[in-house]
């Protein structure tokens, strides 16, 4: 009898204990980002950097060289692909809610992410637009991966071209800003605050 009754509350306990461990995988991952969700926001965050690199060194080489023209069109086939990225990202937050934000967050700081996160989706669409109507208002055609021809969207203008180019470079400075700030919200979060929210991007830091 008393085997009986050792072997029955091992075998509770070990019900307990998976119990416990899907209970704190259940929290867990109510409090972190799906993995589709983690890819793509790297995904975009590393393809946004190397955009910002190719910006910055084609247009310090001076003249029309080879390399200028390629890093070019790797900046339009770069800008091309976060555009559709930015695009599925927003179809995934319109169809899964977010993991909640810290409880010590305050509501100002909660309405500063929320303005910031708006804005960094607006960006991701309107600068690959931007530079997408300035090729086609410079007469340039856009060809992704050197396979697909893009359609231009408006004739070439060249008073129109200036414009554009204004606006692209314009919006790449205000998106340098918003991400040097995000970065440093989150490792603020990370490092000062110790709140946990930077573990909803990347939860190994749980």
């Amino acid at each position: 009898m008393s085997q009986s009754n050792s072997a029955g509350a091992a075998g509770h306990e070990r019900i307990a204990r998976r119990a416990d461990k899907h209970a704190s995988a259940t929290v867990c991952g109510a409090h972190t980002y799906t993995a589709a969700a983690i890819g793509l926001h790297w995904i975009v965050a590393a393809l946004i950097v190397g955009a910002f690199a190719l910006g910055w060194t084609m247009t310090r080489i001076p003249g029309i060289t080879p390399d200028k023209l390629r890093f070019f069109s790797w900046h339009k086939w770069i800008g091309v692909t976060v555009l559709g990225l930015a695009l599925l990202r927003i179809v995934w937050r319109l169809t899964h809610r977010a993991p909640p934000l810290p409880a010590s967050m305050s509501a100002w700081q909660r309405c500063v992410a929320h303005a910031v996160h708006v804005a960094l989706y607006a960006l991701m669409i309107a600068i690959p637009v931007s530079g997408y109507l300035y090729s086609s208002a410079a007469n340039v055609p856009v060809v992704y991966l050197g396979l697909i021809p893009l359609p231009r969207l408006i004739a070439p203008d060249p008073a129109l071209k200036v414009w554009l180019k204004c606006v692209h470079i314009a919006l790449d400075y205000g998106l340098f800003v918003l991400v040097a700030g995000h970065v440093a919200a989150a490792l603020k979060h990370q490092c000062i605050d110790r709140d946990g929210l930077l573990a909803r991007m990347l939860p190994f830091l749980k």
